[in-house]
Protein backbone atom coordinates (compact mmCIF):
# COMPACT_ATOMS: atom_id res chain seq x y z
CA UNK A 1 0.00 0.00 0.00
CA UNK A 2 1.20 3.32 -0.55
CA UNK A 3 1.77 6.24 1.85
CA UNK A 4 -1.06 8.47 0.35
CA UNK A 5 -3.44 5.49 1.18
CA UNK A 6 -1.95 4.91 4.64
CA UNK A 7 -2.25 8.52 5.45
CA UNK A 8 -6.21 8.32 4.15
CA UNK A 9 -6.95 5.47 5.96
CA UNK A 10 -5.41 7.40 9.25
CA UNK A 11 -7.63 10.30 8.95
CA UNK A 12 -10.52 8.03 8.50
CA UNK A 13 -9.40 6.00 11.89
CA UNK A 14 -9.32 9.75 13.31
CA UNK A 15 -12.72 10.46 12.34
CA UNK A 16 -13.80 7.48 14.07
CA UNK A 17 -12.66 7.97 17.02
CA UNK A 18 -14.48 11.35 17.27
CA UNK A 19 -17.40 9.69 16.86
CA UNK A 20 -19.59 8.53 19.59
CA UNK A 21 -21.89 5.90 20.39
CA UNK A 22 -25.15 7.79 20.85
CA UNK A 23 -28.42 7.71 19.41
CA UNK A 24 -31.39 10.32 18.74
CA UNK A 25 -33.29 8.96 21.06
CA UNK A 26 -31.11 9.02 23.96
CA UNK A 27 -30.46 13.11 22.95
CA UNK A 28 -33.75 13.61 23.08
CA UNK A 29 -34.36 12.28 26.27
CA UNK A 30 -31.46 14.88 27.60
CA UNK A 31 -33.23 17.36 25.92
CA UNK A 32 -36.39 16.88 27.62
CA UNK A 33 -34.35 16.47 30.81
CA UNK A 34 -32.80 20.16 30.55
CA UNK A 35 -36.22 21.40 29.57
CA UNK A 36 -37.30 20.30 32.66
CA UNK A 37 -34.16 21.37 34.56
CA UNK A 38 -35.02 25.18 33.07
CA UNK A 39 -38.59 25.28 33.57
CA UNK A 40 -38.00 24.25 37.29
CA UNK A 41 -34.60 26.58 37.61
CA UNK A 42 -35.08 29.05 40.19
CA UNK A 43 -31.47 30.63 40.58
CA UNK A 44 -28.97 32.03 38.26
CA UNK A 45 -26.75 28.71 39.37
CA UNK A 46 -29.73 26.29 38.25
CA UNK A 47 -29.24 27.98 35.26
CA UNK A 48 -25.75 27.79 35.10
CA UNK A 49 -26.49 24.13 35.24
CA UNK A 50 -28.78 23.69 32.36
CA UNK A 51 -27.08 26.29 30.36
CA UNK A 52 -23.75 23.60 31.13
CA UNK A 53 -26.15 20.34 29.85
CA UNK A 54 -26.23 21.85 26.83
CA UNK A 55 -23.21 22.34 25.88
CA UNK A 56 -23.06 18.99 26.68
CA UNK A 57 -25.70 17.78 24.36
CA UNK A 58 -24.26 20.02 21.61
CA UNK A 59 -20.57 18.55 21.24
CA UNK A 60 -22.42 14.74 21.72
CA UNK A 61 -24.72 16.03 18.73
CA UNK A 62 -21.86 16.86 17.03
CA UNK A 63 -19.50 14.15 16.88
CA UNK A 64 -22.61 11.51 16.73
CA UNK A 65 -23.26 9.13 14.01
CA UNK A 66 -26.72 9.69 13.23
CA UNK A 67 -28.61 7.98 10.55
CA UNK A 68 -29.07 10.08 7.22
CA UNK A 69 -32.43 10.73 5.92
CA UNK A 70 -33.59 8.98 2.50
CA UNK A 71 -32.55 11.65 -0.40
CA UNK A 72 -34.60 10.06 -2.64
CA UNK A 73 -38.38 10.68 0.12
CA UNK A 74 -38.42 14.11 0.65
CA UNK A 75 -40.93 13.32 3.55
CA UNK A 76 -38.48 11.71 5.02
CA UNK A 77 -37.51 12.98 8.69
CA UNK A 78 -33.35 14.03 9.48
CA UNK A 79 -33.09 13.11 13.32
CA UNK A 80 -29.92 15.75 13.63
CA UNK A 81 -32.02 19.06 12.73
CA UNK A 82 -34.87 18.11 14.94
CA UNK A 83 -32.42 17.81 17.43
CA UNK A 84 -30.59 20.60 16.76
CA UNK A 85 -34.02 22.74 16.43
CA UNK A 86 -34.66 21.49 20.29
CA UNK A 87 -31.55 22.37 20.91
CA UNK A 88 -31.80 25.74 19.77
CA UNK A 89 -35.32 26.39 21.18
CA UNK A 90 -34.04 25.28 24.60
CA UNK A 91 -31.05 28.26 24.47
CA UNK A 92 -33.50 30.46 23.49
CA UNK A 93 -35.62 29.51 26.28
CA UNK A 94 -32.75 29.63 28.93
CA UNK A 95 -31.64 33.31 27.47
CA UNK A 96 -35.04 34.63 28.14
CA UNK A 97 -35.33 33.34 31.71
CA UNK A 98 -31.90 34.75 32.64
CA UNK A 99 -31.87 37.88 34.12
CA UNK A 100 -32.74 40.81 34.77
CA UNK A 101 -29.32 42.16 35.41
CA UNK A 102 -27.91 45.78 37.18
CA UNK A 103 -26.08 46.00 33.98
CA UNK A 104 -29.00 46.04 31.66
CA UNK A 105 -29.91 49.00 33.41
CA UNK A 106 -26.53 50.32 33.84
CA UNK A 107 -26.03 50.19 30.12
CA UNK A 108 -29.67 51.88 29.20
CA UNK A 109 -29.34 54.42 31.31
CA UNK A 110 -25.89 55.57 30.41
CA UNK A 111 -26.62 55.65 26.89
CA UNK A 112 -29.54 58.17 27.55
CA UNK A 113 -26.93 60.28 29.90
CA UNK A 114 -24.96 60.45 25.97
CA UNK A 115 -28.25 60.86 24.47
CA UNK A 116 -29.29 63.74 26.78
CA UNK A 117 -25.45 65.54 26.35
CA UNK A 118 -24.92 64.62 22.37
CA UNK A 119 -28.86 65.34 20.79
CA UNK A 120 -29.66 68.58 19.18
CA UNK A 121 -33.35 69.20 21.03
CA UNK A 122 -35.34 71.64 19.90
CA UNK A 123 -37.24 73.76 22.57
CA UNK A 124 -39.96 71.94 22.93
CA UNK A 125 -37.68 68.58 22.80
CA UNK A 126 -35.63 69.70 25.88
CA UNK A 127 -38.95 70.18 27.70
CA UNK A 128 -39.83 66.65 26.87
CA UNK A 129 -36.35 65.43 27.17
CA UNK A 130 -36.22 66.94 30.84
CA UNK A 131 -39.59 65.09 31.79
CA UNK A 132 -38.27 61.86 30.86
CA UNK A 133 -35.48 62.41 33.24
CA UNK A 134 -37.12 63.80 36.38
CA UNK A 135 -39.60 61.40 36.02
CA UNK A 136 -36.90 57.93 35.78
CA UNK A 137 -35.01 60.06 38.68
CA UNK A 138 -38.04 59.97 40.98
CA UNK A 139 -38.91 56.04 40.16
CA UNK A 140 -35.37 55.15 40.33
CA UNK A 141 -35.28 56.30 43.96
CA UNK A 142 -38.08 54.44 44.52
CA UNK A 143 -35.44 51.03 44.51
CA UNK A 144 -32.10 52.69 45.01
CA UNK A 145 -30.51 55.47 47.26
CA UNK A 146 -29.70 57.92 45.20
CA UNK A 147 -28.94 61.22 45.36
CA UNK A 148 -28.91 62.43 41.59
CA UNK A 149 -30.97 65.93 40.70
CA UNK A 150 -30.82 68.37 37.95
CA UNK A 151 -32.04 71.21 39.90
CA UNK A 152 -34.70 72.17 37.18
CA UNK A 153 -31.66 72.38 34.77
CA UNK A 154 -31.49 70.20 31.64
CA UNK A 155 -27.77 70.99 31.36
CA UNK A 156 -27.24 69.13 34.90
CA UNK A 157 -29.40 66.10 33.46
CA UNK A 158 -26.52 64.35 32.03
CA UNK A 159 -24.53 64.23 34.73
CA UNK A 160 -28.05 63.35 37.12
CA UNK A 161 -28.43 60.27 35.15
CA UNK A 162 -24.19 59.51 35.11
CA UNK A 163 -25.01 59.80 39.71
CA UNK A 164 -27.69 56.95 39.53
CA UNK A 165 -25.50 55.09 37.17
CA UNK A 166 -22.88 55.13 39.61
CA UNK A 167 -24.90 54.45 42.49
CA UNK A 168 -26.24 50.91 40.63
CA UNK A 169 -22.86 50.02 39.79
CA UNK A 170 -22.13 50.27 43.92
CA UNK A 171 -24.92 48.51 44.89
CA UNK A 172 -23.47 45.03 43.63
CA UNK A 173 -27.43 43.96 42.73
CA UNK A 174 -27.57 40.13 42.73
CA UNK A 175 -29.93 39.27 40.31
CA UNK A 176 -31.26 36.26 42.15
CA UNK A 177 -31.71 38.38 45.58
CA UNK A 178 -32.21 41.93 44.27
CA UNK A 179 -34.75 40.75 41.64
CA UNK A 180 -37.75 42.98 42.45
CA UNK A 181 -35.51 46.06 42.80
CA UNK A 182 -33.43 45.09 39.44
CA UNK A 183 -36.81 44.83 37.64
CA UNK A 184 -37.89 48.10 38.88
CA UNK A 185 -34.92 50.04 38.09
CA UNK A 186 -35.05 48.39 34.20
CA UNK A 187 -38.96 49.38 33.63
CA UNK A 188 -37.70 52.59 34.78
CA UNK A 189 -34.90 53.33 32.87
CA UNK A 190 -36.81 51.73 29.62
CA UNK A 191 -39.73 54.35 30.42
CA UNK A 192 -36.68 56.62 30.28
CA UNK A 193 -35.36 55.76 26.80
CA UNK A 194 -38.58 55.56 25.53
CA UNK A 195 -39.40 58.89 26.64
CA UNK A 196 -35.82 60.69 24.77
CA UNK A 197 -36.67 58.84 21.62
CA UNK A 198 -40.21 60.30 21.36
CA UNK A 199 -38.43 63.99 22.46
CA UNK A 200 -38.14 66.19 19.10
CA UNK A 201 -34.72 67.04 17.55
CA UNK A 202 -33.86 69.36 15.42
CA UNK A 203 -33.40 66.47 12.99
CA UNK A 204 -37.45 65.42 13.11
CA UNK A 205 -38.26 68.40 11.61
CA UNK A 206 -37.71 69.49 7.75
CA UNK A 207 -35.75 72.21 7.13
CA UNK A 208 -38.20 74.89 6.59
CA UNK A 209 -39.81 73.68 10.37
CA UNK A 210 -36.31 73.99 12.06
CA UNK A 211 -36.24 77.81 10.49
CA UNK A 212 -39.45 78.73 11.77
CA UNK A 213 -38.46 77.30 15.34
CA UNK A 214 -35.54 79.57 15.03
CA UNK A 215 -37.78 82.34 14.21
CA UNK A 216 -35.77 82.71 11.13
CA UNK A 217 -38.84 84.01 9.25
CA UNK A 218 -40.56 86.22 11.95
CA UNK A 219 -38.33 89.22 10.61
CA UNK A 220 -40.73 89.44 7.28
CA UNK A 221 -44.07 91.33 7.26
CA UNK A 222 -45.97 92.94 4.41
CA UNK A 223 -43.79 95.62 4.17
CA UNK A 224 -40.75 93.96 3.49
CA UNK A 225 -41.80 90.99 2.05
CA UNK A 226 -40.31 90.29 -1.66
CA UNK A 227 -41.71 88.15 -4.48
CA UNK A 228 -38.50 86.22 -4.31
CA UNK A 229 -38.38 82.65 -2.10
CA UNK A 230 -38.87 84.11 1.68
CA UNK A 231 -35.48 82.43 2.37
CA UNK A 232 -33.69 84.73 0.38
CA UNK A 233 -35.63 87.49 1.97
CA UNK A 234 -35.15 86.87 4.97
CA UNK A 235 -31.50 85.92 4.65
CA UNK A 236 -30.93 89.76 3.36
CA UNK A 237 -32.92 91.39 6.32
CA UNK A 238 -31.29 89.62 8.52
CA UNK A 239 -27.68 90.28 7.73
CA UNK A 240 -29.07 93.99 7.22
CA UNK A 241 -29.30 93.85 10.88
CA UNK A 242 -26.22 92.02 11.85
CA UNK A 243 -27.94 89.04 12.72
CA UNK A 244 -25.57 86.43 11.20
CA UNK A 245 -26.37 83.35 13.21
CA UNK A 246 -29.85 83.07 11.26
CA UNK A 247 -27.98 84.00 7.93
CA UNK A 248 -25.67 80.96 8.65
CA UNK A 249 -28.30 78.33 9.80
CA UNK A 250 -30.58 78.60 7.00
CA UNK A 251 -26.78 78.70 4.66
CA UNK A 252 -25.90 75.25 6.32
CA UNK A 253 -29.41 73.70 6.68
CA UNK A 254 -31.27 74.90 2.91
CA UNK A 255 -28.00 73.55 1.00
CA UNK A 256 -29.02 74.76 -2.35
CA UNK A 257 -27.09 75.62 -4.81
CA UNK A 258 -28.57 78.71 -5.59
CA UNK A 259 -29.29 79.62 -2.04
CA UNK A 260 -25.91 79.13 -1.03
CA UNK A 261 -24.53 81.12 -4.08
CA UNK A 262 -26.83 83.91 -3.27
CA UNK A 263 -25.80 84.39 0.98
CA UNK A 264 -21.78 84.05 -1.00
CA UNK A 265 -23.16 87.06 -3.08
CA UNK A 266 -24.62 88.57 -0.31
CA UNK A 267 -21.90 88.34 2.17
CA UNK A 268 -19.34 89.01 -0.63
CA UNK A 269 -21.47 92.84 -0.76
CA UNK A 270 -21.05 92.98 2.99
CA UNK A 271 -17.31 93.37 2.42
CA UNK A 272 -15.68 93.52 6.13
CA UNK A 273 -19.22 94.03 7.63
CA UNK A 274 -19.48 90.23 7.09
CA UNK A 275 -16.62 89.63 9.24
CA UNK A 276 -19.11 87.39 11.73
CA UNK A 277 -19.38 85.05 8.77
CA UNK A 278 -15.28 84.35 8.94
CA UNK A 279 -15.44 80.99 10.42
CA UNK A 280 -18.08 79.48 8.33
CA UNK A 281 -16.39 81.00 5.16
CA UNK A 282 -13.50 79.36 6.09
CA UNK A 283 -14.60 76.26 6.62
CA UNK A 284 -15.78 76.34 3.43
CA UNK A 285 -13.02 77.62 1.74
CA UNK A 286 -11.49 74.77 3.22
CA UNK A 287 -13.25 72.46 0.78
CA UNK A 288 -11.51 74.91 -1.94
CA UNK A 289 -14.91 76.28 -2.68
CA UNK A 290 -14.51 79.29 -4.90
CA UNK A 291 -17.18 81.73 -3.65
CA UNK A 292 -16.30 81.60 -0.02
CA UNK A 293 -12.66 82.26 -0.67
CA UNK A 294 -14.06 85.46 -2.42
CA UNK A 295 -15.62 86.22 0.77
CA UNK A 296 -12.33 86.14 2.80
CA UNK A 297 -10.68 88.55 0.59
CA UNK A 298 -13.49 91.07 1.11
CA UNK A 299 -13.76 90.47 4.80
CA UNK A 300 -9.86 91.09 4.89
CA UNK A 301 -9.06 89.03 8.05
CA UNK A 302 -5.13 87.97 7.79
CA UNK A 303 -6.38 84.13 9.83
CA UNK A 304 -6.84 83.21 6.03
CA UNK A 305 -4.07 83.27 4.48
CA UNK A 306 -2.16 80.29 5.34
CA UNK A 307 -4.62 78.40 3.91
CA UNK A 308 -5.15 80.48 0.98
CA UNK A 309 -1.21 80.07 0.17
CA UNK A 310 -1.45 76.25 0.01
CA UNK A 311 -4.07 76.80 -3.07
CA UNK A 312 -1.44 78.76 -5.01
CA UNK A 313 1.10 76.31 -4.35
CA UNK A 314 2.41 74.88 -7.51
CA UNK A 315 0.55 74.67 -10.99
CA UNK A 316 -2.90 73.29 -10.26
CA UNK A 317 -6.55 74.75 -10.86
CA UNK A 318 -6.18 77.52 -12.95
CA UNK A 319 -9.15 79.09 -11.75
CA UNK A 320 -8.62 78.16 -7.99
CA UNK A 321 -5.15 79.86 -8.27
CA UNK A 322 -6.64 83.13 -9.83
CA UNK A 323 -9.38 83.50 -7.00
CA UNK A 324 -7.27 82.62 -4.64
CA UNK A 325 -4.83 85.32 -5.96
CA UNK A 326 -7.33 88.08 -5.73
CA UNK A 327 -8.41 87.14 -2.16
CA UNK A 328 -5.00 87.41 -0.85
CA UNK A 329 -4.32 90.76 -2.63
CA UNK A 330 -7.42 92.27 -0.87
CA UNK A 331 -6.77 90.47 2.44
CA UNK A 332 -3.17 92.52 2.36
CA UNK A 333 -0.81 90.49 4.50
CA UNK A 334 2.46 90.95 3.81
CA UNK A 335 2.97 87.44 4.68
CA UNK A 336 1.19 86.88 1.32
CA UNK A 337 4.06 88.92 -1.00
CA UNK A 338 6.32 85.66 -1.73
CA UNK A 339 4.20 83.53 -1.96
CA UNK A 340 2.03 85.24 -4.40
CA UNK A 341 5.55 86.81 -6.17
CA UNK A 342 6.29 83.16 -6.90
CA UNK A 343 3.24 82.52 -9.31
CA UNK A 344 4.81 85.17 -11.61
CA UNK A 345 6.46 81.87 -13.01
CA UNK A 346 3.19 79.84 -13.26
CA UNK A 347 2.32 78.19 -17.03
CA UNK A 348 -0.88 79.69 -17.25
CA UNK A 349 -0.53 83.64 -18.59
CA UNK A 350 -3.51 84.64 -16.78
CA UNK A 351 -2.66 83.27 -13.88
CA UNK A 352 0.57 85.46 -13.81
CA UNK A 353 -1.60 88.77 -14.82
CA UNK A 354 -3.46 87.84 -11.59
CA UNK A 355 0.10 87.28 -9.15
CA UNK A 356 1.35 90.85 -10.65
CA UNK A 357 -1.92 92.45 -10.19
CA UNK A 358 -2.09 91.26 -6.55
CA UNK A 359 1.23 92.07 -5.83
CA UNK A 360 0.00 95.88 -6.27
CA UNK A 361 -3.01 95.48 -3.81
CA UNK A 362 -0.51 94.26 -1.30
CA UNK A 363 1.67 96.98 -2.03
CA UNK A 364 4.71 95.51 -0.42
CA UNK A 365 8.23 97.19 -1.85
CA UNK A 366 9.62 93.90 -2.10
CA UNK A 367 7.33 93.04 -5.07
CA UNK A 368 9.19 96.13 -7.06
CA UNK A 369 12.08 93.91 -8.20
CA UNK A 370 9.94 90.85 -9.33
CA UNK A 371 7.78 92.83 -10.81
CA UNK A 372 10.17 94.93 -13.09
CA UNK A 373 11.96 91.73 -14.10
CA UNK A 374 8.18 90.90 -15.76
CA UNK A 375 7.86 94.14 -17.10
CA UNK A 376 11.32 93.99 -18.46
CA UNK A 377 11.49 90.22 -20.10
CA UNK A 378 7.81 88.91 -19.90
CA UNK A 379 6.44 87.57 -23.19
CA UNK A 380 2.81 88.52 -22.49
CA UNK A 381 1.72 91.85 -23.04
CA UNK A 382 -1.05 91.60 -20.54
CA UNK A 383 1.14 90.05 -17.74
CA UNK A 384 3.50 93.06 -18.35
CA UNK A 385 0.88 95.65 -18.20
CA UNK A 386 -0.30 94.22 -14.80
CA UNK A 387 2.86 94.48 -13.84
CA UNK A 388 3.23 97.81 -14.73
CA UNK A 389 -0.39 98.54 -12.42
CA UNK A 390 1.08 96.73 -9.42
CA UNK A 391 3.79 98.80 -9.71
CA UNK A 392 1.59 102.18 -9.84
CA UNK A 393 -0.14 100.88 -6.85
CA UNK A 394 3.10 100.26 -4.93
CA UNK A 395 3.25 104.09 -5.68
CA UNK A 396 6.49 104.16 -3.99
CA UNK A 397 9.11 106.54 -6.36
CA UNK A 398 11.58 103.43 -7.13
CA UNK A 399 8.56 101.50 -8.16
CA UNK A 400 6.59 104.30 -10.38
CA UNK A 401 10.06 105.31 -12.50
CA UNK A 402 10.27 101.85 -12.87
CA UNK A 403 7.00 101.51 -14.65
CA UNK A 404 7.39 104.79 -16.52
CA UNK A 405 10.68 103.63 -18.65
CA UNK A 406 8.37 102.02 -20.73
CA UNK A 407 6.07 104.76 -22.24
CA UNK A 408 7.32 104.01 -25.42
CA UNK A 409 6.89 99.91 -25.05
CA UNK A 410 5.76 98.05 -28.26
CA UNK A 411 2.46 97.64 -26.21
CA UNK A 412 0.11 100.33 -26.17
CA UNK A 413 -1.60 98.63 -22.79
CA UNK A 414 1.86 98.85 -21.53
CA UNK A 415 2.48 102.24 -22.32
CA UNK A 416 -0.96 103.19 -21.26
CA UNK A 417 0.36 102.25 -17.56
CA UNK A 418 3.87 103.59 -17.96
CA UNK A 419 2.32 106.57 -18.92
CA UNK A 420 0.30 106.73 -16.03
CA UNK A 421 3.24 106.22 -13.71
CA UNK A 422 5.29 108.96 -15.11
CA UNK A 423 2.47 111.50 -14.96
CA UNK A 424 1.88 110.48 -11.18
Amino acid sequence: MSNGDDEADASDDAEATDEIDVTAEELESRLTEAGDALEAAETEADLDDVESSLDDIESDLEAADLPEPDEDDDDAEDPREELESQLSDLRDDLDEQRGPYAEDVVTIVSDAADTVTDSEWTDDGEGEAQEAVETFLDESAEFIDHDADTGGDFVAAGDALTTVVDAIEAANLDPDEDTETIEGLLEAAETLETGLDEAEVWDDLTVQEQLDARGFYDILTNENRKDFPPEWNAAKLHAEEGDFDQVLFAYDKLGSEFFDGYIVDLLYNLGSDAEPAFDAMHQRAQKREKGPIEVLGKIGDERATETLHDYIDGDGDPALQKVTLRALGAIGSAESVQPVANRLDADSEEVRSVAARALGLLGDTRAIEPLSDVLKSGESDSVRASAAWALRQIGTETALDEAARYTDDRAYIVQAEAEKAASA
